[in-house]
């Protein structure tokens, strides 16, 4: 089986560089996929991917080293095992609060005995390779989000369920989770406060912490204290604020709507 190279870099005590796809294109999942990132993540919960057009994103993606993952709408077996079947070779899921809210994701994701995934992986054994059942359940990532109260409060007992390999920090949703205005790369107290407590102890469990950012700056200030795997803004976000900053650079001339230069 095609190796989860994520493992390696966490191995090596080294963070992951993570890209967030929430453009519904392959093409545009194939330009980030060679933009050198370690792994992308077709987001199917917030963004407007819907599974037939994740299946193709995933397949762009492979046209490149890069490791595909996927973020799931929710913690719904159904969609869990399928979109694993189409080759993401991990899952972050939303809003897992409890242990067994983790160990519910975990069995979904796994093969017997550890889970009850059912068998047919279509196009995962395509990509990975023919002895994809023999280690799917060992390189496969499991990545619960860390984004409530609820979940900060009981993060000891989901790091403590077998099969969890990493936890992902949603800023936004932690931010309204305690009561204020959701946005990444927080100042906040309380929610910084809480970042810290999360990195910390994943790192005494030995789990890979993630979390969300805006910009490269707060994702080096998280590698820092510890978290392992940073995604960077998203597609739309980079194709947004690189051509509002094109056109303002036009604007600064002078150039307007209807009326142009003297040559």
């Amino acid at each position: 089986m095609r190796p989860n190279t994520l493992r390696s870099v966490w191995a090596r005590g080294e963070a992951v560089v993570n890209g967030w796809l929430s453009i519904p294109s392959a093409f545009s999942a194939e330009v980030m996929a060679h933009q050198g990132f370690d792994s992308l993540t077709v987001d199917m919960q917030h963004g407007v991917v819907d599974y037939q057009t994740a299946v193709t994103m995933l397949q762009a993606i492979a046209t490149t080293p890069v490791m595909p993952l996927a973020r799931v709408p929710w913690n719904d077996p159904a969609i869990v095992m399928k979109t694993l079947d189409a080759g993401a070779y991990g899952i972050i899921c939303p809003m897992i609060n409890t242990a067994a809210q983790a160990e519910a994701l975990v069995q979904a994701c796994k093969y017997p005995p550890r889970g009850y995934r059912s068998w047919g992986p279509v196009r995962a054994s395509i990509y990975a390779g023919g002895d994809y059942g023999d280690h799917a359940n060992d390189e496969l990532i499991v990545m619960p989000m860390i984004e409530t109260a609820e979940a900060v409060k009981n993060l000891d007992e989901i790091l403590r369920v077998s099969g969890v390999d990493a936890v992902y920090v949603g800023p936004s949703d932690l931010s309204l989770a305690l009561g204020l205005k959701p946005r990444l790369d927080q100042t906040d107290a309380e929610v910084v406060d809480a970042q810290q407590r999360i990195v910390e102890l994943c790192k005494r469990r030995g789990i890979a912490a993630g979390i969300h950012n805006a910009t490269a700056a707060y994702a080096l200030k998280m590698i820092s204290i510890g978290y392992q795997f940073v995604t960077l803004a998203s597609d739309s976000r980079f194709m947004a604020a690189k051509a509002a900053d094109e056109v303002a650079a036009v604007r600064k001339t002078g150039v307007t709507a209807g009326k142009l230069p003297a040559y």
